[in-house]
């Protein structure tokens, strides 16, 4: 008999190996996290006393975001995922989240549509290697000085407040930030998150009238990450990022949609994902 209960270390172990089995490269560090941001809101999945299935959320406020879910093979098509993914979205409305984000490889999306969730849009995940290219002299390097500025403006182009997201990644020293401000004014900023010889890029936020800005934040991160592997997450209408890191040798690895069970969320900025599992 399925039972869902809330994950604790205890079960990092197991979510590490099952999610090891579809190249997720997950590590248990990654799991101490989701639990840190959301300690109440990861789940396991148990059939009797059978580890079998996990899932983890984020509530932001008016604005939740549905992460990883797993179930392992021989427990696949008995309704389990519909069991996790039910409890998760149940656990996020009884904290008044109104709006619930998730990001779906193409073959999950009729399923996250049986459970009500509407397309919104696609997005590609491209990866590629850093490189040198000329950039905007003006963008400045994050200070701490900034957090409450940035964190505001990603709310204000989010729509909800992502800060304790925000707040570990861009104090985190092994990371990088850059910004761009206008008249004092921050009007774009984007992060590398580097995990050894890896680097994943996002968020990257910006005002839509200023598309150049996204482009020359992108590239003096890449010109900074001195030749690591890195991975981004860009929406199909940004043809001119995407044709920027395609030109640089970028490659589309996959493609995801990005789904809402709830209001649409309405950008109101050029906005690349943190990642795939914490919008």
């Amino acid at each position: 008999m399925f039972h869902v209960g809330k994950m604790s270390v205890a079960d990092f172990p197991f979510a590490v190996e099952a999610t090891s089995q579809v190249e997720w490269n997950l590590s248990e560090g990654d799991f101490e996290f989701a639990l840190e941001l959301e300690p109440d809101g990861c789940f396991i999945l148990v059939d009797n006393t059978e580890r079998i299935g996990i899932a983890t959320t984020v509530n932001y406020g008016r604005i939740g975001w549905f992460g990883n879910l797993f179930v392992i093979k021989s427990h696949r098509k008995k309704g389990a995922g519909s069991l996790l993914v039910e409890h998760s979205i149940d656990y996020l409305q009884s904290r008044n989240v109104e709006t619930v984000g998730l990001y779906a490889y193409e073959e999950r999306i009729p399923f996250y549509q049986r459970l009500g969730f509407k397309l919104d849009s696609e997005f590609i995940v491209l990866k590629g290697r850093s490189f040198s290219s000329p950039s905007n002299a003006s963008l400045r390097e994050f200070k701490k000085a900034d957090l409450q500025t940035i964190l505001e403006f990603d709310n204000s182009c989010f729509g909800s407040s992502r800060k304790k997201l925000l707040k570990p990644i861009l104090l985190d020293e092994g990371n990088l930030c850059y910004l761009c401000a206008d008249e004092g004014r921050i009007v774009g900023y984007a992060v590398a998150k580097v995990y050894g010889e890896m680097t994943e890029i996002g968020p990257l936020v910006c005002q839509k009238s200023h598309n150049g800005v996204a482009m020359d934040l992108l590239k003096v991160l890449l010109n900074k990450l001195q030749d690591l592997e890195v991975s981004t997450y860009v929406p199909e209408k940004e043809a001119a990022i995407l044709d920027m890191l395609k030109k640089f040798g970028f490659k589309e690895s996959f493609r995801v949609a990005r789904m809402f069970l709830g209001r649409r969320v309405t950008e109101e900025c050029i906005s690349l994902p943190e990642s795939l599992e914490r919008g």
